[in-house]
């Protein structure tokens, strides 16, 4: 009996070291606040988004990238219905990030009523939240009205958060004392998130370096990578182009930050493009049906297309590593440029990372370079 009770032991201790090493997750709710006074929000948000993905994926835990899911919300819009507290979901949790920035650049302003406990009980309650304790759970609130307006306790709200391992962090549009009067300071520290304050109205000022051509160079050589299959193929490659478009509208280094993303593991498209849907199944070539053909593929026998996805692929590998390397260079000159500057305030983007950063190597995670 003392044997087998040393072999149980033994294998409940392995299996809590498979556990502990497994592939951690990083699930990011995004609720904003779209009434008439938030545009300088929402174009804070778009500026800052693909940063915020950037800090991400610096991060790793014992060595391996966690995966990341982003879900969104809006609310406070008068166009919304008030039976469902006018709160909208954008985004159920996805990996996909040019459905991220699709639905960002969407995003418009309608007066409209605030409620904070609201919109955050909703987001803890549609979404499917991870269960392990070692993933890391937040929820970024940000708006200008006081938090505890609305038919729903923030105070419930942030309860059901603790409940759920779900950090809660406010952003509040306006001067320090004023949020911490209207109770968004509380909204955050009472599950153990993080209370910032920005002026969602101020323009964000960026660092230009002798890299940024050259990873926009490199981008458009990415761009040539993806070959797209199946029903919405071609839509989507069209979409990955619209978005470099909206980044491009912003600021040089908007496009920049978004080339990076997309040299990372988190830029993955395997439902529309083969390379990474070989990379994820080599059996997918084999699957391949005549509808799944898009015109780039007509006229191809299968062992062209195998020949195509092959000679892509290691493209796409050498473009990566060329942007990153480039990136590389591109922090380092930010930093050096910044090391002897005064400490700007906080934008919703630099808020957001912080938070994420902090919050991760508490959680155990890797801290990586920082991309603000």
């Amino acid at each position: 009996m003392k044997y087998i009770f040393l072999s149980i032991f033994s294998l409940h201790l392995v299996f809590s070291a498979v556990a502990q090493t497994g592939k951690r997750k990083v699930q990011l709710v995004i609720l904003f606040d779209t009434s008439n006074s938030m545009d300088g929000l929402l174009n804070q948000a778009k500026a800052k988004i693909w940063a915020i993905v950037n800090e991400v994926a610096a991060l790793t835990y014992r060595g391996a990238s966690p995966d990341l899911e982003i879900a969104m919300y809006d609310y406070g819009n008068q166009s919304l219905s008030i039976k469902d507290n006018y709160i909208r979901q954008q985004l159920n949790f996805t990996k996909d990030l040019d459905l991220v920035s699709e639905k960002l650049f969407g995003l418009t302003t309608n007066g409209g009523d605030e409620f904070c406990g609201a919109v955050i009980q909703k987001s803890l309650t549609d979404l499917s939240w991870s269960a392990d304790n070692g993933d890391l759970k937040l929820i970024y609130i940000a708006g200008n009205e006081p938090f505890n307006q609305g038919p729903i306790s923030y105070k419930e709200s942030c309860a059901l958060a603790k409940t759920k391992g779900v950090l809660v962090s406010s952003i509040f549009c306006g001067p320090y004392d004023e949020g911490v009067r209207t109770f968004w300071q509380d909204g955050a520290t009472c599950s153990g998130g993080d209370f910032f304050n920005i002026n969602s109205d101020q323009a964000i000022t960026y660092i230009a370096t002798p890299y940024d051509s050259l990873i926009q160079t490199n981008n458009i050589k990415l761009n040539g990578t993806y070959v797209s299959y199946g029903f919405s193929g071609a839509d989507k490659k069209m979409k990955q182009s619209k978005q470099d478009d909206n980044a491009k509208t912003l600021n040089e280094a908007v496009m920049v930050e978004r080339a990076v993303a997309k040299g990372s593991t988190y830029y993955w498209n395997g439902d529309w493009d083969l390379v990474d849907a070989v990379a994820a199944d080599s059996t997918v070539l084999t699957k391949l049906k005549a509808e799944d053909r898009t015109d780039e593929l007509k006229g191809k026998t299968d062992e062209e297309i195998k020949v195509l996805v092959t000679e892509k692929s290691k493209e796409r590998e050498r473009v990566q590593k060329e942007i990153s390397e480039l990136n590389q260079k591109r922090l380092a000159y930010i930093e050096e440029q910044t090391k002897n500057s005064n400490s700007k305030p906080d934008d919703f983007g630099t808020a957001v990372a912080k938070s994420i950063r902090k919050n991760a190597v508490q959680l155990g995670f890797d801290e990586g370079q920082k991309n603000e």
